[in-house]
């Protein structure tokens, strides 16, 4: 199972979708995680990690599919996710590059709750060994960017502690930690205070 790649259809539409003020924070925030080593690329040239931010309603800008080679990014890097289907393993997309292959799991946190504002997904072999079944831990035969994913996701939310540590681990995803908050500040602070 490699990571980086899509595992759902994704309905793309190739537009400037993105504006600049909508990424300043989260360029910021990005550009924390990236130097933590937190997002990235591994030896093999393959691209982990991704952040969101809820733009309006259920819809959210992500950081874009193989982005992560990039020290910064720019408006060209992100995506707007419009709307999604778990039952149809769909998203819809817009922007110069298509959405990260973990939109989905973004885009049902959006919709657990209004309070949820900001998404960020991070790599990290000891942070995941530390959390894992210390914190709501999504099931090991779970794949990542799956309709599986996104059942997990919600499932956790419902029954466990999730809304209230907003973090969680993904057993069958390998260094695979989420968190998510208020703000970016929050849902990235999470990530780094179990550093």
């Amino acid at each position: 199972m490699r990571d980086g790649v899509i595992k759902f259809a994704c309905n793309w539409t190739k537009a400037d979708s993105v504006a600049p003020e909508a990424v300043s924070d989260l360029n910021y925030w990005r550009g924390v995680m990236h130097s933590r080593g937190l997002i990235g690329v591994d030896a093999a040239g393959v691209g982990f990690g991704n952040i969101s931010v809820r733009y309006y309603q259920n819809q959210f800008i992500v950081s874009g599919s193989s982005t992560g080679m990039y020290a910064s990014l720019g408006v060209e890097h992100y995506a707007l996710v419009t709307s999604f289907s778990i039952d149809n393993n769909t998203v819809d997309a817009e922007g110069l590059v298509m959405a990260s292959s973990e939109s989905m799991t973004h885009a049902v946190l959006y919709q657990c709750s209004p309070d949820v504002n900001a998404v960020v997904h991070i790599h990290s072999t000891e942070l995941w060994r530390k959390l894992l079944h210390n914190v709501p831990t999504t099931r090991a035969e779970v794949e990542y960017g799956t309709p599986g994913m996104a059942r997990e996701v919600i499932r956790l939310y419902g029954n466990s502690n999730l809304p209230i540590v907003k973090l969680f681990a993904m057993e069958g995803h390998p260094d695979g930690v989420v968190a998510f908050g208020r703000s970016l500040s929050e849902a990235c602070g999470i990530i780094l205070s179990h550093l």
